[in-house]
């Protein structure tokens, strides 16, 4: 196919960006899952010769070409990097896990907004304690594809609350949405150093009196609140990630 009439596959939102896990070099041959065959062949109707973009986490954005394609599957081959690797700001989101709609929105929103791992946590109060990390892992894949992210958040297994505690390290600081109040979320941070952060909230019953000491005895801790107004689980967890990324993320 000549380079005049190349096509690069698009979707309503933008080009098609795929993650695959394979290295990614000038060259290299990839084979797309299962998954990902299907919605190339048979709702993108690609054909050889098609390209799109894809990414690893570690070696930057390709364009890759499609090379062959049978009924069930097709290969691609890495062309050229468009994109060298980049990474997001140190930044987890450290959330007790909310009913399965919800749950699969925060994992999606927060990869949009530049979290870098995705740490469930059961409290006393939680009420969801099963967590479909796959399913949390697939939304996350998705998001960093239609957001133009390099990367996946690192989606862990959920820990109880006092065990992550105990092994927190070191110099990550905790900006902790605290129900009972705190300095507003704004002025806590315009005074904070840059670095290590995890965001942290909780269930929608909040917090336990015993794991709030707990918590605001770290020392890393710093209590804020969010305003007068109650919010929902997700929607304190993606404001205070919105807040910390314009004032000490890749918004600035």
């Amino acid at each position: 196919m000549a380079d005049n009439e190349e096509r690069e596959l698009t979707e309503p939102g933008g080009k098609l960006r795929l993650y695959v896990e394979a290295p990614l070099e000038g060259g290299a041959r990839l084979e797309p899952t299962v998954q990902q065959a299907h919605y190339l062949l048979h709702v993108m109707r690609a054909r050889p010769g098609d390209r799109i973009s894809v990414f690893n986490g570690s070696h930057g954005e390709w364009l890759a070409e499609i090379a062959e394609t049978s009924r069930r599957s097709c290969a691609l081959v890495c062309v050229r990097q468009i994109a060298e690797q980049r990474d997001v700001p140190d930044l987890w989101l450290v959330f007790a896990p909310i009913k399965k709609t919800a749950a699969d929105y925060v994992a999606q929103k927060a990869t949009e907004l530049g979290v870098r791992v995705l740490q469930p946590v059961v409290t006393r109060r939680t009420i969801v304690h099963r967590v479909n990390r796959e399913r949390m892992r697939a939304n996350a894949v998705e998001a960093a594809e239609q957001s133009g992210r390099l990367t996946v958040p690192d989606v862990r297994e959920a820990a109880e609350l006092s065990k992550l505690l105990q092994c927190w390290p070191e110099d990550r600081h905790i900006l902790f949405c605290d129900e009972s109040g705190g300095a507003p979320v704004g002025d806590a941070l315009a005074a904070a150093a840059d670095g290590a952060w995890a965001v942290l909230t909780g269930p929608e019953g909040g917090f336990d009196p015993a794991e709030r000491e707990l918590i605001r005895a770290n020392p890393l801790t710093i209590p804020v609140s969010l305003g007068s107004r109650i919010l929902r689980a997700d929607t304190a967890a993606l404001s205070a990630l919105s807040i910390w990324q314009a004032t000490l993320g890749d918004w600035r």
